[in-house]
């Protein structure tokens, strides 16, 4: 996620307003559109979670976590101090939260409710995206720059593995089934970690998709999804056979919404996010939504079928520079719905 941060934020001033990707699949589009935006104070974003217990939102902000009730859409902020935060993700019993922290290479354990720190356990070099798998109890986070993944008790708060994957990773998802699928961003492919082995055990190229950011796995499909720079990949993990949908650039996270079965990428530099459905494990583009430049990531109450996204608006670039600057009071949380 980090790369592309960078990528987003530098093609967003010459990206076109919304790019249409469909065909005529979009005749069945269940019409998602922008419902409300809620402000917020200005500054980095990464990752965006759900904290149903809670009915909140919690978004890193690089230093601090900040929890948007989703109700009131009350904003606190300063939850978990830390560094170069990337994902801030609600654990199982709705007490605490995992909170990576790229400054230090640390996941901070806290309290959900307060965002008071009860520990911090040392991870790959840049921590990014994490993940919890149900079945074993652990949380997977996924070193971006070390190439690692670290198994850590929750429980404990122990490092209890390590898998070195290579490359640099982006997010991670557990199948339930004794497996870890990871994107490796520079290399275009996805990783299987064997969890029990602690090993890797296959890799996957994925041909057509550039600089696979966000992971999710469709229990009803079978099949893996990830998110690409300008397209998405459907992928069977059984024979890593790969499907390729075309969807916008700047993609950097995904959400799948268990009720309704589909799948939705975020496009920060086309400001759209693209719709998935599936027939039988394959895949189709049923709508490509509007959203906002530089809204790149997202996340699903799947209580409401609700998605938020982060964004902020950009202006141009100072002179005798190419980086384009974040205008000021312009951060918001989209909410998009059906």
């Amino acid at each position: 996620m980090q790369r592309q941060l960078k990528r987003t934020v530098a093609a967003a001033l010459a990206a076109a307003a919304t790019v249409a990707l469909g065909t005529g699949a979009q005749a069945a589009a269940p019409g998602y559109h922008v419902v409300d935006k809620i402000p917020g104070p200005d500054g980095g974003f990464d990752y965006i979670r759900i904290d149903a217990k809670n009915n909140r939102a919690l978004l890193p902000r690089g230093k601090a976590v900040m929890a948007v009730d989703l109700a009131t859409k009350k904003v606190i902020t300063g939850l978990a101090p830390g560094g170069g935060q990337h994902i801030a993700l609600p654990l199982p019993g709705g007490r605490e939260m995992v909170v990576t922290n790229g400054a230090d290479s640390t996941a901070i354990f806290a309290d959900l409710a307060t965002g008071t720190q009860i520990a911090a356990v040392p991870t790959a070099k840049g921590p990014d995206g994490a993940t919890f798998d149900p079945r074993t109890g652990t949380v997977y986070v996924m070193g971006h720059f070390g190439g690692e993944v670290t198994f850590i008790d929750p429980k404990s708060h122990k490092v209890t593995g390590t898998v070195p994957v290579g490359g640099t990773l982006e997010e991670g998802v557990a199948d339930g089934a004794g497996h870890l699928y990871v994107n490796v961003e520079n290399k275009n492919e996805i990783a299987v970690v064997d969890v029990a082995k602690k090993a890797v055990t296959a890799r996957w190229n994925l041909a057509g998709c550039d600089g696979p950011t966000g992971l999710a796995y469709v229990p009803k499909e079978k099949v893996l999804v990830a998110a690409c720079d300008g397209s998405t990949a459907i992928v069977r993990p059984d024979s890593g056979k790969t499907q390729i949908l075309p969807s916008g650039k700047g993609a950097d996270a995904i959400a799948y919404d268990p009720k309704r079965n589909l799948i939705f990428v975020p496009a920060g530099r086309d400001g759209n996010i693209t719709v998935i459905a599936f027939d039988k494990g394959v895949g189709r583009v049923i709508e490509t939504v509007p959203t906002q430049r530089g809204a790149r990531t997202i996340a699903i109450d799947e209580r409401t079928g609700r998605l938020y996204l982060p964004a902020m608006e950009y202006g141009p670039p100072p002179a005798g520079q190419t980086r384009p600057v974040t205008i000021p009071g312009t951060f918001q949380v989209l909410v998009v719905a059906p």
